[in-house]
């Protein structure tokens, strides 16, 4: 008995060494940790959402030789490889309605470019400051609202099969108001999450973005979503100087940030930029006076260029940036010189007044 003791206490005390020994080895000797992924993606996309309505009005385009041309194969001549496209639910007309994004959509994947879609889940524009509930869900209580939100998510996911959909447009305080508005104590996370599981049963190829504007208070809000579990694959940031800031080492910075701690491939969605501050139709353009500009970056068609490709540049040196997305660039004077209910957005869009292709567009290129 004696002797039985003594061997297992002796194989016992060499079994302790051993594990010591290695677990010193261990730590003097770290195992490497895994490198984050690297997104499998680099997105070079346009949101061109009103093309199918510019379209019934005739308008022709001309590509860089002064060519006409189709906006679509324009775009995909020069390197765009993404279109964005966004979706409401019951617009008063048939602009982003379903009927016509899946109709855009199947033209924008037969020019061999890829579909982003943007679910607004609202009758209309939805942003940091409106984040309106459709009309025919507005009367939901929250278990009937998680219910529509994920059939409907399914629905227009399945149907469009897009390469990237988007959960929500600008959600910094949540969407689907009153009842998904984070600063009143809403169920924002859960609906999200509703959305998210949607689309990726829906489409499981799909990669899932969910989008905040600007760079103020994105570390906190994507933290959020990550400690509350939302399943979601990229980041997307809305991006304009006037609005968010005209430090782009910011912006660096943000990304940066977003890359490292939240482990998700960072996208900047929407960005712009003018070409000129003159105006074309008698709509008011939301930028026009020197003081809404970078200093480096003057309004003409090569500061316009220029400020994209520094946008490129930055989101190409991050190490989770997984592309960038011109927002309005189709949104010519297309109602005509005199229309006081045309575009804003006019002096900031990939076409010139003639509506010839920018130098921008080299931003696009592979």
């Amino acid at each position: 008995m004696m002797k039985r003791f003594c061997k297992n206490t002796f194989y016992g005390v060499i079994i302790l060494l051993s594990f010591l020994f290695e677990a010193c080895s261990e730590e003097s000797n770290p195992q490497p940790q895994p490198e984050p992924d690297t997104p499998s993606f680099f997105i070079r996309g346009a949101d061109l959402s009103l093309l199918p309505d510019i379209e019934k009005y005739g308008i022709q385009f001309y590509d860089k030789n002064g060519d006409v041309s189709d906006m679509l194969s324009i775009m995909k001549v020069a390197g765009c490889n993404t279109v964005r496209i966004r979706l409401w639910y019951e617009p008063a007309d048939e602009n982003s309605s379903f009927e016509q994004v899946r109709d855009f959509a199947a033209k924008v994947k037969a020019k061999g470019m890829d579909v982003w879609l943007c679910i607004h889940y609202s009758d209309t524009w939805a942003d940091p400051g409106h984040q309106t509930t459709p009309r025919a869900w507005s009367k939901l209580q929250l278990g009937e609202l998680k219910d529509s939100v994920y059939q409907y998510t399914y629905r227009v996911v399945r149907e469009i099969q897009p390469l990237y959909v988007q959960t929500g447009n600008e959600v910094n305080d949540g969407f689907l108001w009153p009842l998904g508005r984070i600063s009143t104590g809403g169920s924002f996370y859960a609906l999200m999450a509703e959305a998210v599981k949607a689309a990726k049963a829906a489409s499981p190829t799909t990669h899932v973005m969910i989008h905040y504007a600007g760079l103020d208070g994105a570390a906190v809000f994507f933290n959020q979503l990550k400690y509350k579990n939302v399943d979601f694959d990229a980041i997307g940031l809305s991006y304009y100087p006037y609005y968010h800031g005209k430090d782009m080492s910011y912006l660096t910075s943000v990304m940066n940030s977003l890359s490292k701690n939240i482990q998700r491939p960072v996208v900047i969605a929407e960005t712009s930029y003018p070409f000129t501050l003159q105006w074309y139709d008698n709509t008011h353009n939301l930028i026009g006076i020197a003081d809404q500009l970078i200093d480096s970056f003057p309004a003409s068609p090569e500061g316009q260029k220029s400020y994209m490709m520094r946008i490129r540049h930055i989101v190409e040196e991050i190490e989770q940036g997984a592309g960038f997305c011109y927002w309005g660039g189709e949104w010519v004077a297309y109602k005509g010189p005199n229309a006081t209910n045309g575009s804003p957005w006019e002096n900031q869009t990939l076409f010139d007044f003639e509506m010839k292709a920018l130098p921008v567009l080299d931003v696009f290129k592979d």
